[in-house]
């Protein structure tokens, strides 16, 4: 039944959940940490993820498309992240599976809502249990996305000025820096990031010991090596100095055995081979859990600053809600946090999140996922361009200058605009 209608608002008239791809695949991470091989583009072996029915398949999404009675159409995808269901993450987020769900539980409360206001009806969607159950994070994010979108086309502004009213932020028309991510072509993607001054490079997915990082850790200190020598080779003028951000996935704990002062040694002498350029490490360990996970990148952390290191670190694994990320700041384990938007759930605790962060002193990353659209990229540009975290991810896909073109792009148009207002033009 529909919701008793408010006069004088926009209300969602329709509602349709339209089944998708996304720009990437869902990944088995354990299955892949365990050595499953490359065959072409697909991994060999059998899954160990639940869910799973290989270690690499395609990725899906469901679209949610608002029609609203003036005749808007809002949409926003309910996607998952790339590694679902692990390090604490909700399990495969699958189409066919959830479409059936959503036309069942969440159509009749979506139709005849009215959508002036978005923080509201977010937190409604973000809390409700369906049979017991919160929805599944992707679906909290993509219902959420477009119900921010329905209140921008109701209110004839940008989706970042509804975020700046909503929270009573301050305008800044600056650019957020951007953070691109190279997938496993860590070599050339790095070539395209520094002809288009991408400010943070290349997250390079180290995610396998024998191939990527080294039993010693050898593949990663030459790749680093490279790194700062490619851009010294490259970079079009003096100023443009990068920043090296690499995600190795747990791996520098498994080849010294979760050993803290090892790990941390190792960490420290990496700035070597950096030529200078600000470094900054993601998910050195996973420790199985939450608490083990703060309390061991906390003795890395509390080691790196003993022994005077500038490398610093950033929690991806086990920091996945905002309730986590409270967490992670509280104890000072790292020097940032990731906030990896699918895994949140409700996109306004991706705001909440970045304002949480600069308000107690940690760095935060606005990330993601390559598994990812276009509309969920172009979402979170407002998202950032409103909160200001220090950095946000390129995405979608693993091809770089596609994301790079969807999140700059969105970017500058937006605070063209946004200038514009300011200025009372």
């Amino acid at each position: 039944m529909n919701q008793k209608q408010t006069q004088g608002q926009a209300h969602i008239q329709q509602v349709h959940f339209v089944p998708g791809y996304s720009s990437f695949y869902f990944d088995d991470q354990k299955a892949i940490k365990d050595g499953a091989g490359l065959d072409g583009f697909v991994y060999l072996g059998q899954p160990v993820t639940n869910g799973f029915r290989a270690v690499r398949q395609a990725g899906e999404v469901v679209s949610v498309v608002l029609v609203l009675d003036n005749g808007a159409v809002a949409v926003g995808d309910c996607a998952a992240v790339q590694y679902s269901g692990a390090g604490g993450r909700d399990p495969l987020f699958l189409a066919g599976a959830f479409v059936p769900f959503l036309e069942q539980h969440l159509k009749p409360l979506l139709e005849g809502r009215p959508v002036e206001r978005f923080l509201d009806n977010a937190r409604f969607f973000d809390t409700l249990a369906i049979e017991g159950q919160r929805l599944h994070t992707a679906i909290r994010y993509g219902v959420t996305q477009a119900l921010l979108d329905a209140t921008a086309l109701a209110r004839r502004i940008t989706k970042a000025e509804v975020i700046l009213d909503e929270y009573n932020l301050p305008l800044v028309c600056e650019p957020v820096p951007l953070f691109g991510q190279s997938g496993d072509d860590r070599y050339s993607a790095v070539d395209k990031m520094l002809l288009k001054r991408v400010d943070a490079l290349p997250h390079g997915l180290i995610n396998n010991v024998p191939e990527k990082l080294g039993y010693k850790g050898e593949k990663l200190e030459s790749y680093i090596s490279w790194l700062s020598g490619r851009v010294e080779q490259l970079r079009p003028d003096p100023a443009y100095r990068p920043t090296l951000h690499i995600d190795v996935y747990g791996t520098i704990g498994l080849i010294f055995d979760h050993d803290a002062t090892k790990v941390a040694d190792y960490i420290a002498g990496l700035e070597k081979f950096t030529g200078g350029l600000e470094l900054y490490i993601e998910g050195p360990v996973d420790a199985g859990s939450k608490d083990a996970q703060i309390a061991e990148l906390g003795a890395i952390t509390d080691r790196l600053r003993q022994i005077g290191s500038r490398v610093k670190l950033v929690a991806d694994e086990w920091c996945n809600t905002l309730e986590d990320i409270v967490e992670f700041t509280a104890a000072k384990c790292c020097d940032m946090v990731q906030i990896k938007t699918p895994d949140l759930g409700g996109i306004h605790n991706i705001v909440e999140s970045v304002l949480h962060c600069r308000e107690h002193g940690m760095e935060a990353y606005q990330g993601g996922t390559c598994n990812e659209t276009d509309i969920s990229a172009r979402t979170c540009v407002h998202l950032a361009l409103a909160a200001r975290p220090m950095r946000m991810l390129v995405k979608p896909g693993m091809g770089f200058d596609e994301g790079m073109n969807i999140v700059n792009n969105e970017m500058r148009r937006t605070l063209a605009i946004l200038a514009t207002r300011k200025g009372g033009k």
